[in-house]
């Protein structure tokens, strides 16, 4: 039921636009889903006989202010021999007795149908989705790309205006670079002095000819006197992340 490579909003987003009711949620629910940060799915009761195949699935969110919100979806279909997953059938609801009803309607009986009042589940599920938010993602593992390795950070370091920029030491090193990753590990919009202003930090991971591997951190900022693009790059992610800090105490 769940896809682990999905964001939270493209679930979100997925189970809003497949189910056939999402357009009697209440618009403070849908608008409350907006700010879901984490989300967990799970099935919680399946029916199948001749006639009916029936599942309902709890999905809990936890919201930008801490709170859970739980939403029950319904899934069914005719007879096993129409059970193509064109033919299911999504329903929405973000109220336990109006999925409690929604199910007894397709069985035809209320004793088939389980208690949907669990509250420990969703404590459980809102503490685990706490947890995975508090734990630092696995890193992905690096795909370095054999392309001009060695002029892409001739490049870097020319285009960068910052004044402890690092020296000839490490220009020689990286002149040993085959091959290179680029990775976007930071970007923000802040005010500084009463202007927008954005920031991206990127590392810029090169594999040498000695098999060994050393980075060079880019700050691209707009906090200038006149708004204008700066590029700044550090030997180390920590000093690269206190100059952006340096330019402004909200970043």
């Amino acid at each position: 039921m769940s896809d682990p490579y999905e964001t939270t909003e493209q679930h979100v987003e997925r189970i809003l636009r497949r189910a056939l009711n999402s357009f009697d949620l209440p618009d403070g629910t849908v608008e409350r889903l907006g700010s879901a940060l984490a989300h967990s799915s799970s099935l919680y009761s399946s029916h199948h006989s001749a006639t009916l195949h029936r599942e309902t699935y709890r999905h809990a969110y936890l919201l930008s202010d801490g709170a859970a919100l739980t939403l029950w979806e319904l899934v069914h279909s005719g007879p096993r021999g129409d059970g193509h997953p064109d033919t299911r059938q999504h329903e929405l609801y973000d109220d336990e007795a109006d999925a409690h009803i929604a199910a007894a309607r397709l069985t035809g009986s209320l004793w088939d149908v389980p208690d949907f009042g669990d509250a420990e589940g969703a404590q459980a599920d809102l503490e685990l989705m706490s947890a995975l938010l508090a734990a630092p993602p696995a890193p992905l593992p690096r795909t370095y790309a054999p392309d001009n390795s060695a002029d892409h950070a001739r490049r870097v370091l020319r285009r960068a205006e910052n004044g402890d920029v690092p020296g000839e030491e490490t220009a020689h090193l990286l002149r040993a670079a085959f091959a290179h990753h680029i990775t976007q590990v930071f970007g923000r919009q802040c005010r500084v002095e009463g202007r927008d202003a954005g920031f991206t930090l990127y590392e810029h991971a090169f594999l040498l000819l000695d098999g060994s591997e050393t980075s060079l951190w880019e700050v691209e900022h707009t906090a200038t006197p006149d708004g204008r693009h700066m590029c700044e790059v550090y030997g180390d992610e920590a000093t690269a992340r206190g100059a952006m800090e340096a330019r402004t105490r909200i970043c």
